[in-house]
């Protein structure tokens, strides 16, 4: 297992049925970087308490709604318009990289939070799931 977030993120991402696991999920409301830490700390036999998931919430919130989301929006936005148009369809990749460094950005802030949190649970992955996400869905299980 990558000991550092990143790493283990862009691993678990590759992962067959996760990206699309991953999407459902975003649809549904859940953040999928915090999602994905919390795959890390359960495969790292980190204990899944309130205090903790409120900690991550706290942080990446924030950071999801004023930085991540609105870089997602334009993306999106521009899909369909940048099919068409070479300049569009350049700046839109732009907003892709940055939507993609700001998300590398929240999991290293994650990561510098709960990295000193003690490895004394047994696999605890779908504790810290249910509980980052807010509710329980089927798609959690290929984060796992």
């Amino acid at each position: 297992m990558p000991a550092d977030l990143w790493s283990f993120a862009l691993a678990r991402y590759a992962r067959p049925c996760v990206e699309n696991a991953c999407l459902t999920l975003q649809a549904e409301g859940a953040d999928v970087c915090l999602l994905l830490c919390g795959a890390w700390l359960g495969a790292r036999g980190v204990a899944c308490t309130a205090a903790r998931v409120e900690q991550l919430k706290a942080l990446a919130t924030p950071w999801q709604t004023e930085v991540v989301a609105p870089l997602r929006w334009l993306r999106q936005r521009w899909k369909a318009d940048a099919a068409g148009d070479a300049s569009l369809a350049e700046l839109r990749d732009q907003a892709k990289a940055l939507e993609l460094q700001a998300e590398h950005e929240l999991l290293r802030r994650l990561e510098s939070v709960s990295a000193v949190w003690p490895q004394d649970a047994g696999e605890t992955t779908q504790e810290w799931l249910r509980a980052l996400a807010g509710f329980d869905h089927p798609a959690l299980q290929f984060l796992m």
